[in-house]
C-alpha cells in the first residue's frame, strides 16, 4: 500500500515526534495504521514497541508492558481497544496524572464523546488526544483534530461538542468533500464524506489505473456546521424500526453513557432483532454522571429525519441517571430499566447480551459477527431447560472443539486437560469468554479452572454457577474451596419479595379463578362454584328492598410502568389454603409499551415481580388452565409463558410477527390459542412446549383475541383482512368462514350458540354457530370494542367510536338502551355483580378514550359514578369485588376502589 511522503513529516509534526518517543505498534500488519506507526518511529529515530498478540488480549498485562515496563509515549488505537483497559486502568495508568503517554490518537471508529473521554482521565492528566479519520481506499488517515485540553477538563461542554468530536482538517494533499444524495457538494448540512486528492491514489480490487483526483465514497454520514464535519454514523447504521428512524451509533453512545456500562456495541441480528452487547462496569469503576446538555442542542447536530427519535433518546437521561446509578441490585436490571424509561419503544434493544469483553477483529474494531455468534449460542442455550446438563455438556464440548480446532466428531474425554490437548493461554482466554457469554454469567475463576483442571471440572463448575443440578455418574477433582455459593444467574426479573413457587402437581388442584376483560370469570376447582351467575340477578328484588347505595370512586393505588398502557389487566384470584398462605389473594397482570409486564397485589398495589420482555406489549395476558403460567404476546413476535408466582420464563414460542392478540385458554385440553400479525392462529401446548397446530386466517393480521365455545368445541378467530373463521379447536380445521370488506379489530364473543363481533363499518354482527347471519345492528361509528354479555346472557353490550355504549337483546339485536360518553369507546365494557357494592342486579364498568371511567346500572344504562384519569384510555377495565383496574396512556396502571354511601332505607 503506498504511503504518501507527507505522512511521516506531517503526523510527525502534529504529534511532535522525537527520538525520545516510544511508539506502540498496536495494529497488525494487515491494517494500514500499522504502516503509519512504523514510519512515524523510523523517520524520527523513535523506538517502535512490538509486543506479542497475547498481551493485547489481557488488558492488565498490556497496561503493564506499555506504561510501566516501556513508558510508551505515542498510542494509536481504536476506541474499542482502548475501552478494554477498563475505566480504573485508564484513569490510574493509561491517562493518569503522571502517565508517560503524550499522544493518544483514536481512529478507525467513532470517537468517544468529550464527556466520556473526560471520565477516563485523571483530572491532572496532560495527554494530547487526537481524533483521526480516514479510509483504506486513500491509504489511511485523511483528517485530524486535536481535542483542546480545556474541553477535556471542562465540566460544561459547548453545545457543538457535547456529543461528538469534529473529524478535523484535511491532511496535506488531501481533498475532503461532503455530498448529498444527488452528488452535490454540501457546505452546510448533511451528506456523505468523499475523500481523494491528486497524490492520494490506491488501486482497489481489479483496478489497473485510477484517474488522478478520484474521490472515494466513504459510506460515512456527517453534518457540516461552521466548516466542521461532525460524524453521524455509517449510512447502514441509520435503520428503520416500526416505521421510525433509529441511529444505531447514537443509541450505542447513549447506552455507553450509563454509569453501569463499561463498553457497548449495537447491531442488528438477521436484519430484524436489535441487539445491545454490554460489558458491565465493576462497582468501583462506574463513571460519574455529568449533566447532559439540552436535547435541542444535540438535535441540531442530527439529520432532520432523526430529530423525533433523538429527543426521545436523550430527554430523560439526566432525570434518571442519578437515581438509577445509586440503586442497588443487579446492574443488568438497572441497565434494562433505564433503557425502558429513556427510550421510545422502537429504539429499545430487543435483547441485552452481557459479555465479559467485546469481541475484536484483528484490526482492533468491534467484531459484530463474533458477537452475533455469541448471541446465537446464548439463545440456543436459553431455549433448553436450565436443568438439562446434557445440553450444557454438548455446548461446552462444541466450544472446546472450536477453540482447539478439532473436528466435530472428536469426542472430548472428561479427563482431558485444555493445555495438554494443544491449548495455550490465549486460546484458554478465548474459550473462557465464549463460555461465559454463552451461559450468560460472569466468573473471574473460570480461566483458572480451564488452565489447571479437566473438562469434567469445567463442566461441573459451569453447572454450579448457573444453578444446574450436580452431574451424576461423573467425577470431579475441583476442591471444595473453589465451589461457588448458589446465587441467582443474571435475569431481567425484579422480585419485590421471595415466594415459593407451587409444585405443579399441587397447583393443578389449587382453587382459583381468573377475571378478564368483559367481566369473563373462569373458575377452576372452586369449592362453592356457582353454576350460573344469574343468581345475582335473582337477588335484585330483595337487595333493592333493603337499600340503594350511592357509588363513588377513590384511588386505591397506581403503578408506573414507564410507557403507555394499552393492554387490559387480567386478575388471578386464589382461594386461601395453608400451602398458599404467603401468596396474595388476588394478583393483577398487565403489560406496557415499555416492554414490561408487571404482577401487582390487588389489595396493596405492591409490585410482586416485573419482567422486561423483547418488545412493546399491547396484548392482554391470559392464565393457564392450571393457574401456574401467565401467557402474554409481544411485539418481538414471541409468546411468553411466565411463572405466575415469580415471573421466570418457562417457555418462549416465536411466531412470524408481532403478537397483539390476547390468548384464549382451552379449559378442557390446556391448549393456549393465540393470533399473530403473521396472519396465523397458533394452538400451543405449554406442558409439552410445542405447537400442536396453526392455521392461516385467510389474509390480514390477527389482532383480535380468539374466542372458544367449549361446549360446542368451536373456536372463533377474526383477522384484519375481514375474515371470521370458525375452527375445530382440537386440530384447527375450518368449520365455516365469512368475509367482509372491512377489518375486524373487535374480538368475537358468544353464548347459547351465537357469536357476536363488532366491525369497522359500524355494525355489530351476530352469527349462528353454523355461520348464518342472525342479525346486525348499525352504530354511528367504527366498532373496535369487543362485545360482552350480561350475567343472565340475555343482553349484550358493545361500544362504538361514536362515543356510545349500546345494550342490545342477544336474541334479535333490538336496542334496549344506550349511554353517551364524553369520548370514544374503544375498550370492552366489564359486566359485574352489583351485590359486591350493595346494589341489586348487574353493573357495567366502562372506559372512554378521553380518560373517563364510568359505572352504569346494567338494567337501564343510568350513570352511577364516574372518575377522570390523567390520560387516554384504550385499556379495558376489569372489576373484582370493589376494585376496578385499568391501564392508562400516561404510563400508569390504576386501581380504583368503588365507594358506597347508603342513600335510603326501604321496606
Amino acid at each position: 500500500m503506498p504511503i504518501p511522503k507527507v505522512y511521516p513529516c506531517l503526523l510527525r509534526s502534529l504529534f511532535q515526534i522525537s527520538a525520545d518517543d516510544v511508539v506502540f505498534l498496536a495494529s497488525p500488519l494487515t491494517f494500514d495504521p500499522s504502516v503509519v506507526d512504523i514510519f512515524l518511529a523510523l523517520s524520527s529515530g523513535a523506538q517502535l514497541l512490538i509486543t506479542p498478540s497475547i498481551n493485547k488480549k489481557i488488558p492488565s498485562r498490556l497496561a503493564q508492558v506499555l506504561f510501566k515496563d516501556h513508558k510508551t509515549t505515542v498510542l494509536q488505537v481504536t476506541p474499542t481497544l482502548l475501552c478494554r483497559f477498563g475505566r480504573r486502568t485508564l484513569k490510574q495508568e493509561v491517562l493518569s496524572s503522571d502517565s508517560s503517554l503524550r499522544v493518544l490518537a483514536l481512529g478507525g471508529e467513532s470517537c468517544p464523546s468529550p464527556a466520556l473521554l473526560r471520565s477516563w482521565r485523571h483530572e491532572d492528566n496532560t495527554t494530547h488526544v487526537f481524533n483521526i479519520y480516514g479510509i483504506t481506499e486513500v491509504s489511511c488517515w485523511a483528517c485530524c483534530y486535536e481535542i483542546p485540553q480545556s474541553l477535556l477538563q471542562s465540566k460544561s461542554l459547548p453545545s457543538s461538542m457535547a456529543y461528538s468530536v469534529p473529524l478535523g482538517s484535511p491532511l496535506m494533499d488531501t481533498v475532503v468533500e461532503v455530498r448529498d444524495e444527488h452528488g452535490c457538494v454540501v457546505t452546510e448540512g448533511e451528506g456523505q464524506v468523499f475523500i481523494g486528492g491528486k497524490d492520494r491514489v490506491c488501486l482497489l480490487d481489479d483496478e489497473e489505473a485510477v484517474i488522478p483526483g478520484t474521490m472515494r465514497a466513504t459510506g460515512d454520514w456527517v453534518i457540516v456546521q461552521d466548516t466542521q464535519l461532525y460524524y453521524l454514523g455509517r449510512r447502514d447504521s441509520l435503520i428503520k424500526r416500526h416505521g421510525k428512524r433509529v441511529n444505531l451509533d447514537n443509541l450505542q453512545q447513549l447506552i455507553l453513557s450509563l454509569p453501569q456500562v463499561e463498553a457497548c456495541a449495537v447491531g442488528l441480528y438477521e436484519g430484524i432483532r436489535l441487539l445491545a452487547f454490554v460489558v458491565v462496569s465493576t462497582p468501583g469503576d462506574q463513571k460519574a454522571v455529568s449533566p447532559l446538555p439540552s436535547v435541542q442542542q444535540h438535535v441540531q447536530q442530527s439529520p432532520p429525519a432523526l430529530v423525533q427519535h433523538q429527543e426521545d433518546l436523550h430527554s430523560l437521561v439526566s432525570l434518571h441517571q442519578e437515581e438509577m446509578s445509586g440503586a442497588e441490585g443487579d446492574p443488568s436490571r438497572l441497565i434494562v430499566n433505564q433503557l425502558s424509561l429513556m427510550l421510545p419503544s422502537y429504539s429499545v434493544p430487543d435483547a441485552l447480551v452481557l459479555v465479559p469483553a467485546l469481541c475484536l477483529t484483528p484490526h482492533g474494531k468491534v467484531d459484530m459477527e463474533a458477537l452475533r455468534t455469541i448471541y446465537e449460542r446464548q439463545r440456543r442455550c436459553l431455549k433448553s431447560p436450565q436443568e438439562d446438563v446434557s445440553q450444557l455438556k454438548q455446548t461446552l464440548q462444541s466450544l472446546w472443539q472450536d477453540t482447539l480446532g478439532f473436528a466435530k466428531d472428536v469426542i472430548i474425554d472428561e479427563e482431558s486437560n485444555f493445555l495438554l490437548s494443544g491449548g495455550d493461554s490465549l486460546k484458554a482466554l478465548h474459550l473462557c469468554e465464549d463460555i461465559l457469554t454463552t451461559v450468560g454469567v460472569t466468573s473471574p475463576e473460570l480461566l483458572e479452572v480451564i488452565l489447571g483442571k479437566t473438562f469434567a471440572d469445567v463442566l461441573h463448575y459451569i453447572a454450579r454457577v448457573t444453578l444446574m443440578q450436580p452431574l451424576e455418574n461423573s467425577t470431579s477433582s475441583l476442591p471444595e474451596d473453589k465451589k461457588r455459593p448458589h446465587t441467582d444467574p443474571p435475569a431481567f426479573v425484579l422480585a419485590k419479595r421471595e415466594r415459593k413457587e407451587p409444585q405443579s402437581a399441587a397447583a393443578e388442584k389449587q382453587a382459583f379463578k381468573v377475571t378478564r376483560r368483559g367481566g369473563e370469570v373462569i373458575e377452576m376447582n372452586v369449592r362453592n362454584k356457582r353454576s350460573n351467575l344469574t343468581d345475582a340477578v335473582r337477588e335484585k328484588d330483595s337487595s333493592q328492598k333493603q337499600k340503594d347505595n350511592i357509588l363513588g370512586f377513590c384511588l386505591s393505588w397506581s403503578s408506573d410502568t414507564g410507557r403507555c398502557v394499552d393492554a387490559s389487566p387480567v386478575l388471578l384470584v386464589h382461594e386461601r389454603t395453608d400451602q398458599l398462605s404467603d401468596v396474595p389473594k388476588t394478583s393483577a397482570f398487565i403489560g406496557s409499551h415499555s416492554h414490561r409486564i408487571q404482577a401487582l397485589d390487588l389489595d396493596t398495589g405492591n409490585l410482586l415481580w416485573e419482567r422486561v420482555l423483547g418488545g412493546r406489549i399491547e396484548a392482554s395476558a391470559a392464565v393457564s388452565h392450571c393457574g401456574t403460567f401467565v401467557i402474554i404476546g409481544c411485539y418481538d413476535g414471541c409468546v411468553y409463558f411466565l411463572c405466575a408466582a415469580s415471573g421466570k420464563t418457562r417457555w418462549i414460542f416465536e411466531t412470524g410477527d408481532a403478537v397483539k392478540s390476547c390468548p384464549a385458554v382451552d379449559q378442557h385440553t390446556g391448549l393456549v390459542i393465540v393470533g399473530s400479525h403473521d396472519g396465523h392462529v397458533y394452538a400451543l401446548d405449554p406442558k409439552l412446549q410445542r405447537c400442536v397446530w396453526k392455521r392461516h386466517c385467510g389474509g390480514g393480521a390477527v389482532f383480535a383475541s380468539p374466542y372458544l365455545q367449549c361446549p360446542l368445541r368451536q373456536l372463533y378467530v377474526a383477522s384484519l383482512g375481514g375474515h371470521l373463521l370458525c375452527l375445530n379447536p382440537d386440530n384447527g380445521d375450518v368449520l365455516w368462514s365469512d368475509s367482509r370488506d372491512v377489518p375486524f379489530f373487535s374480538s368475537p364473543n358468544g353464548c347459547s350458540g351465537l357469536v357476536v363481533i363488532g366491525s369497522v363499518d359500524g355494525n355489530i354482527c351476530c352469527y349462528s354457530n353454523t355461520g348464518k347471519v342472525v342479525w346486525q345492528f348499525l352504530t354511528k361509528g367504527p366498532v373496535f370494542s369487543s362485545p360482552c354479555f350480561t350475567l343472565d346472557r340475555q343482553r349484550l353490550l358493545c361500544g362504538s367510536h361514536d362515543g356510545q355504549l349500546y345494550c342490545l337483546n342477544s336474541a334479535d339485536g333490538a336496542l334496549v338502551w344506550t349511554f353517551q360518553t364524553s369520548g370514544k369507546v374503544y375498550s370492552t365494557p366489564c359486566v359485574f355483580d352489583g351485590s359486591t357494592v350493595g346494589r341489586g342486579g348487574f353493573l357495567v364498568g366502562l372506559a372512554s378514550t378521553d380518560g373517563k371511567v364510568w359505572i352504569l346500572d346494567g338494567e337501564n344504562g343510568q350513570m352511577l359514578a364516574s372518575h377522570v384519569l390523567p390520560g387516554e384510555l384504550f385499556s379495558s377495565p376489569v372489576v373484582h369485588e370493589q376494585f376496578l383496574v385499568v391501564g392508562c396512556r400516561n404510563d400508569y396502571v390504576y386501581c380504583l376502589k368503588l365507594t358506597v354511601k347508603e342513600e335510603a332505607q326501604r321496606d
